[in-house]
């Protein structure tokens, strides 16, 4: 395993939550990237950032890493869930409420239902 993989394996299942983003969470560098994390600080979640653009082997790494080509990525209790627009549509069908509750993430419900409601 590679030092970048293992960079990124033992960030992911130490954590929680991680968004590997552009930019961070108090200032994305990408509206992909602002839009997740801004979802997520709305909605009260405890997540790690980790700016790829800080790191050029962590931005490649965390590709090869999930196998999937964009930043962000969003990670909960060491499983991908995916990037801006999987994340969207879970949050607005609920599906983001259902997979925090399931791995015991906390969250403020009514940030997420508020969500929903100014998206409807």
């Amino acid at each position: 395993m590679s030092d970048t993989k293992t960079r990124i394996d033992e960030l992911v299942k130490s954590n929680d939550v991680v968004l590997y983003m552009k930019g961070t969470k108090s200032m994305p560098q990408c509206g992909f990237s602002s839009r997740v994390a801004g979802v997520l600080n709305y909605m009260g979640v405890e997540f790690t950032d980790v700016n790829v653009l800080a790191d050029e082997d962590i931005r490649q790494g965390i590709k090869d890493y999930s196998d999937w080509p964009t930043i962000p990525q969003l990670y909960v209790k060491g499983e991908f869930v995916g990037g801006c627009d999987i994340i969207t549509e879970m949050t607005l069908s609920g599906e983001l409420d259902q997979l925090f509750d399931e791995k015991g993430v906390t969250y403020d419900k009514q940030a997420a239902e508020k969500i929903r409601e100014a998206n409807a």
